[in-house]
């Protein structure tokens, strides 16, 4: 594995402009961060399929809806704050509602903002987009994964929720790795504990997955990418182990921890350890400390895994 580190945000900025060369339908609606967002080079190379609304969020989701009306396939690019709270009431009757090809490509997903502060991190995003009927809801873990998810969103029918860091965050797999949107990618094949991560997180699982199994312990982790629709079957898999830890960088309420609570429920089986931010919002402070303030490292992973395998 490599120490390669990029920001997906990069990765759908490389994404899309592949995708709009491939396919005039595509567009890109900015809200005037597209520098940030990384739609630059689209903007410069197809000009005739990129909107700039200006920093108006909600008005960016009516245009796109008007968009994918007359066939158009729009990726509302901003970042996760304002692109899932700022536009959801909008995303909820203009495009979930009507049922609208309409994808929400959100950068700053998540703590990566960082010192940018609470008001810029977002870690409601995915779980508030879930609640909405119709709404697919994802997040890469690297670079590679996030083109081939991007790749997926365009082509599949219906409203999308992207999700990307503003951090650059390890690479894990290589360009050639496969993923569906709905299917969890399994890194790992194990029996004694099973661990379910998305996004920045992945990686902090698969390093505390190789420390708990230098101590003999076995390791079964997914990388469930996408929270809704959730892979259910890669979930009840999970149970049968009977012990699963979620990681997440997100409000431990209402994203991929809730969301394996809900099946484990339904099942009546397995206990489930929820590892993400702890219902608080974040604050001016470099991304690691973040994460460590939320409880969200290698070392929690491997010590939350002990205590419940004793």
């Amino acid at each position: 594995m490599s120490m390669m580190k990029k920001a997906t945000r990069q990765a759908f900025g490389d994404e899309i402009l592949a995708l709009g060369k491939k396919n005039k339908n595509i567009y890109v609606v900015d809200i005037d961060i597209g520098k940030s967002c990384k739609t630059g080079e689209f903007l410069k190379q197809l000009p005739n399929q990129h909107i700039n609304v200006g920093i108006a969020e909600q008005n960016a989701c009516g245009v796109a809806a008007g968009l994918a009306t007359t066939g158009k396939i729009p990726f509302v690019s901003t970042y996760a704050i304002f692109g899932s709270l700022r536009m959801g009431e909008q995303i909820r009757q203009e495009v979930c509602y009507p049922n609208l090809n309409v994808k929400i490509a959100c950068s700053h997903g998540g703590l990566t903002p960082a010192n940018d502060g609470a008001s810029h991190q977002c870690i409601e995003d995915m779980g508030v987009l879930r609640t909405f009927p119709n709404m697919t809801v994802v997040m890469g873990a690297d670079y590679y994964s996030t083109r081939k998810l991007v790749q997926q969103a365009a082509e599949i029918n219906g409203p999308v929720y992207l999700r990307f860091t503003r951090d650059a965050i390890p690479v894990i797999y290589d360009e050639n790795e496969e993923f569906t949107i709905g299917k969890a990618k399994k890194l790992k094949d194990g029996k004694d504990i099973a661990i379910i991560a998305n996004g920045d997180t992945v990686y902090l699982a698969l390093e505390a997955s190789k420390e708990l199994e230098k101590e003999g312990i076995s390791v079964k982790l997914l990388d469930m990418h996408t929270i809704k629709p959730l892979d259910r079957e890669a979930v009840l898999e999970c149970l049968n182990i009977g012990k699963i830890i979620t990681v997440e960088d997100h409000n431990i309420i209402n994203g991929l921890g809730s969301a394996v609570c809900e099946v484990a429920a339904e099942e009546g089986k397995g206990k489930v350890a929820r590892i993400g931010v702890q219902d608080q919002f974040g604050q001016s402070a470099p991304y690691e400390k973040l994460m460590e303030i939320n409880g969200i490292t290698i070392a929690d992973i491997v010590k939350k895994a002990k205590e419940m395998i004793k």
